[in-house]
C-alpha cells in the first residue's frame, strides 16, 4: 500500500510540485524559528547565577563636583545608607549591572606570552557584592580585607571561565593575564549571566572595587556616575526609596540619584528582547495558517476532480475507511517528499554554523518542525478524506 502511494504521487509529481515546494518552505521557516525558540528556552531555564529579588540599583551622578572630593562624599553616602533601617547590604559595581544592557568585554589568558585567550565579561564589584546578589562560592573565597595587602590584584572567575582556562583543574591560586596586568585568582563562582534571561552564557571575571583604589574616583568620569547595588529587606518600597534619595542628595549637594529595582529592570529588558521574537512567531503562525488553507483548498479541489475515480473504487468494493485512508496517505506522502528536501536544507545549518547554536538545538528544532508539519497536513486532510469517503458510487458514476 505504501509503495503504491509513493508510486501514485511520483506519477503525479508535476501536479504536486507546488505543494511539495510549499511544504518545503514552511518546514525551513518553522525549523529556523524553532531553533531560535529552543535556544532561547534553554537559556531561560539556565540559572542566572545570582539573586535579583529585593536588590535595587542606585545610580549616583556627582555632576560637576571636583574629582578629588567625590570619593570622600561617596564614602559618607555609603556609611549613611548602611545605617538606614531596611538596607541590608550594599556594594559598588561597574556600569554593566544586571539587566542593564551595558557590557564590558576583555580577553584573558593564563600566560604572559601571546597565545590562547578567551573573551569574557568583566565586572568590577565591591567586597559585599556576594551578599548583595546572593552569590555562592564554588571554590576559594570572595574579596575581603586580606586582599588589601596582596601583591597582585585579586580576581574571581566564573566556572565556565575556569573550564576554558584551566580544564580539569582548579583556578584558585593561579595567575591570569589581561592587557599586560597580572591577577591572582582567589575564587570561583557559578556561571554568571547578568546580560539577561535569554542571553547566551559567556565566561565572566570579577575584579575588586574599593574606595582605596586610586582609579575609583575617576570611574564616574567615564560612566556618568557611580553605581551601587543595595539589598533591602522584604517588603521595602516607596518609603525607603524616598528616604535613600533624600539622604544621598542631602550629603552630595547637586548630585542626581536614580533608584531602580533589578526585578523591574529585568521585566523591562525581557519585554524588549521578547518583542521581536513575538513578532517573528506571529509571522510564522501566519505562514502556517496560509499553508494550511492552501493545502485544504488543494485537497478539496482534488476530491472534486477525482469523484468518478473514487466512485468506481467504491463500486468495486472499497470501504469508506479505505478511501479516507488513501486520501490521508497521499497527502502524507507528498509531505514526506517536502520534508526530505527540507531536512536536507536544515542539515546545512549546523554544518555551516548559520545561527551559532549547538547541534542539539538544531536536532530538537528538526523534530519539532517535522512533527508540526505532519500534524498540520494530517488535520487538513481529515475533513476532505471524510468527504471522499462519503461519495456514493451511483451518484459519482451518474455524474460522470
Amino acid at each position: 500500500m505504501i509503495r503504491h502511494l509513493f508510486t501514485l504521487i511520483w506519477n503525479r509529481r508535476r501536479a504536486n510540485f507546488l505543494l511539495v515546494t510549499e511544504i518545503l518552505l514552511a518546514f525551513v521557516v518553522l525549523f529556523a524559528v524553532g531553533s531560535l525558540l529552543v535556544y532561547n528556552q534553554q537559556n531561560y531555564r539556565s540559572p542566572l547565577g545570582f539573586e535579583y529579588g529585593q536588590v535595587w540599583r542606585v545610580t549616583i551622578d556627582p555632576g560637576s563636583q571636583p574629582e578629588a572630593e567625590r570619593t570622600a562624599t561617596l564614602q559618607q553616602v555609603v556609611q549613611r545608607l548602611q545605617s538606614i533601617p531596611g538596607v541590608q547590604y550594599l556594594a559598588y559595581i561597574t556600569s554593566n549591572t544586571p539587566f542593564s544592557g551595558n557590557s564590558s568585554n576583555t580577553d584573558i589568558s593564563r600566560t604572559k606570552k601571546e597565545g590562547a585567550s578567551i573573551g569574557v565579561n568583566v565586572y568590577g564589584m565591591g567586597d559585599d557584592m556576594a551578599k548583595v546578589l546572593g552569590l555562592s562560592i564554588a571554590q576559594g573565597r570572595w574579596f575581603d580585607k586580606r586582599d588589601d595587602a596582596g601583591t597582585r590584584p585579586p580576581i574571581l572567575l566564573s566556572q565556565d571561565a575556569q573550564e576554558a582556562l584551566f580544564p580539569q583543574q582548579s583556578a584558585v591560586g593561579q595567575l591570569v593575564y589581561n592587557n599586560g596586568g597580572e591577577y591572582q585568582v582567589v575564587g570561583v563562582v557559578p556561571n554568571f549571566r547578568a546580560d539577561g534571561d535569554l542571553a547566551s552564557p559567556k565566561p565572566a571575571i570579577f575584579r575588586r572595587m574599593s574606595l582605596q583604589d586610586s582609579s575609583f574616583a575617576k570611574l564616574s568620569s567615564f560612566v556618568s556616575g557611580f553605581r551601587l547595588l543595595v539589598r533591602v529587606q522584604p517588603g521595602a518600597g516607596a518609603a525607603l526609596e524616598r528616604q535613600m534619595n533624600t539622604e544621598i542628595t542631602a550629603i552630595g549637594k547637586g548630585w542626581k540619584v536614580g533608584i531602580t529595582p533589578l526585578s523591574k529592570q529585568r521585566a523591562a529588558q525581557l519585554k524588549k528582547v521578547l518583542t521581536p521574537i513575538v513578532a517573528m512567531v506571529l509571522s510564522c503562525v501566519f505562514l502556517v495558517v496560509n499553508v494550511a488553507l492552501g493545502l485544504f483548498g488543494v485537497l478539496w479541489q482534488t476530491i472534486n476532480q477525482r469523484r468518478s475515480e473514487i466512485g468506481l473504487r467504491r463500486a468495486m468494493g472499497a470501504s469508506a475507511g479505505a478511501i479516507s485512508g488513501q486520501v490521508v496517505g497521499e497527502i502524507l506522502v507528498v509531505t514526506t517528499f517536502g520534508l526530505v528536501l527540507g531536512l536536507g536544507v536544515a542539515a546545512q545549518f549546523p554544518l555551516l554554523g548559520v545561527l551559532g547554536v549547538s547541534v542539539g538545538v538544531y536536532l530538537t528544532a528538526m523534530v519539532l518542525a517535522t512533527g508540526l508539519i505532519y500534524a498540520l497536513t494530517a488535520i487538513c486532510a481529515l475533513y476532505p478524506s471524510r468527504l471522499a469517503a462519503g461519495i456514493h458510487p451511483a451518484v459519482a458514476l451518474r455524474e460522470e
